[in-house]
């Protein structure tokens, strides 16, 4: 079977990137995706009262619409990020809009949060049902639309509509493709946005971790002042990083002067550096997700090892297919193995 899944990997990449990703998950949704367990005893991990049965999820934006997680859960990861949600139905950007930079193993893509809606959202959500014990966890990534006039009431009703839905929350104010969003990030702004969304929180019943989704083009400032940020609203985690606007000289592919932002592997490095930054900041005080080329289990371990609690990964598949996951998870148990740790807790920071 896994001969079959790179076969059908291969002959996605003839198709234009954005229609291979539709095709993708129409065949996830008729129950073609491919079986694995996700339980991993060595590799469990809990985040913020989260068990993972696995540290490998999946990053936000391959399924914006919630409607193939159980696909993604059964294929192996320990849990699956779905969004990015907007109150309102989004088109996005004129197409074309994603890129594949094949010679680079990287993505650009100028999407633009186009989703279907919060409601639409809301109700795949609903059809996932009850978790079943170690089959992972689902999250929703939540945004605000273009043309919103309270950007952060946009993420308020977000978290609102999906309490009880979803296993956590990620609040995305890292896209570098709609203009102004990442002013969110820093002073006052983020002040107001994570005070607002704690008190929603505080209102609604029950407890869901909430995160907080950073771009990783931030200096050692910016980085320290939102970790303090962060603890002081009692936010769970944040998720470093979001793609990038930077472009390496390095960049060999025809369509790396495009607009958007840049993922895969050119990121592996910058967004470990600004992860273990932030684990400096956070003094123990939230946990960190590792997001940003990761490729393999080394560079999974190497996150780990930067201060994430767990990874996701995304770009990576386009040129590896499904296989890649457990791929990961095996390279990690023998890389935790090696260097005599006997759980995945003991590496987190241990550089």
């Amino acid at each position: 079977m896994s001969a079959l899944y790179t076969l059908a990997t291969h002959a996605l990449q003839i198709l234009p990137a954005e229609d291979a990703h539709r095709t993708t998950i129409v065949a996830l949704k008729a129950g073609l995706g491919p079986r694995a367990s996700a339980d991993d005893p060595s590799l469990a991990i809990e985040i913020a009262g989260l068990r993972l049965p696995n540290p490998v999820g999946l990053a936000a934006g391959f399924d914006k619409n919630a409607e193939v997680a159980k696909a993604m859960l059964a294929a192996g990861f320990g849990f699956v990020e779905c969004g990015t949600a907007t109150p309102k139905p989004q088109a996005g950007n004129p197409r074309p809009r994603l890129f594949r930079l094949t010679e680079d193993q990287a993505v650009i893509n100028r999407m633009g949060f186009n989703n279907d809606g919060l409601e639409r959202f809301a109700v795949n959500l609903g059809r996932r049902g009850p978790n079943v014990v170690g089959s992972g966890i689902v999250g929703a990534n939540i945004g605000a639309n273009k043309d919103a006039e309270d950007r952060i009431a946009d993420y308020v009703t977000g978290l609102r509509r999906l309490w009880g839905l979803a296993d956590y929350f990620t609040v995305n104010v890292s896209s570098p493709n709609t203009p102004g969003l990442r002013a969110l990030q820093s002073g006052a702004a983020l002040t107001e946005l994570l005070g607002r969304i704690g008190e929603a929180r505080a209102a609604l019943p029950g407890r869901f971790p909430v995160f907080l989704k950073v771009a990783p083009d931030l200096d050692e400032a910016e980085i320290e002042a939102i970790a303090e940020a962060v603890a002081l609203a009692g936010f769970d985690a944040i998720v470093v990083s979001n793609t990038t606007l930077a472009r390496s000289e390095t960049l060999k592919s025809a369509h790396r002067g495009e607009a958007g932002g840049l993922s895969g592997a050119p990121l592996m490095s910058p967004s470990t550096r600004v992860l273990s930054l932030f684990h400096a900041a956070a003094k123990g005080r939230f946990a960190l997700i590792g997001v940003g080329g990761i490729a393999s289990g080394a560079d999974a371990y190497a996150k780990i090892k930067a201060g994430a609690s767990a990874v996701q990964l995304y770009s990576a598949l386009v040129f590896q297919g499904p296989g890649l996951v457990l791929a990961i998870r095996r390279d990690l148990k023998q890389r935790l193995a090696a260097d005599g740790h006997s759980s995945l807790a003991e590496a987190i920071g241990a550089r």
